[in-house]
């Protein structure tokens, strides 16, 4: 999955992801900003690699 992703942080996202059970959508990295964050959730989702596990659109939980 890793590949397909151009991000420069999105390696930090994925390591988040595959050792938490959810992250925050609104998540910020030293590489990325929550607004990339953002961009990098619904690629993500798109690829689905990930699924939102919230349901509510102010406050995103994503997981495996």
């Amino acid at each position: 999955m890793a590949p397909k992703l151009r991000a420069k942080g999105a390696g930090d996202v994925i390591f988040l992801l595959l050792n938490e059970d959810a992250v925050a959508g609104s998540l910020t990295t030293k590489n990325l900003s929550r607004f990339a964050v953002r961009r990098l959730f619904e690629r993500l989702q798109q690829l689905e690699a990930v699924r939102e596990l919230s349901g509510r659109s102010s406050f995103r939980l994503f997981g495996l």
